[in-house]
């Protein structure tokens, strides 16, 4: 699975958001520094709503899997 990176250059230097995935945004001084920022930003997005779903489910019956996507 890959996600579209939107990169938009601004006075202080660059912004970057994930289309496909809201929260997952950031900036940085170079395009550079944004990707890299950009991609930890995604990472601890994922990471919180995992968490977040979790605690919705505590205690609760719940079938948990793995799914691939192909897009």
């Amino acid at each position: 699975m890959s996600f579209t990176a939107v990169f938009q250059k601004v006075k202080e230097g660059y912004i970057g958001i994930v289309e496909e995935l809201p929260g997952a945004n950031t900036q940085g001084s170079t395009l550079r520094e944004t990707r890299k920022n950009l991609k930890e930003a995604i990472r601890l997005v994922l990471e919180a709503n995992r968490q977040l779903s979790e605690e919705e489910f505590m205690g609760k019956k719940v079938i948990r899997e793995k799914l691939e996507l192909s897009i």
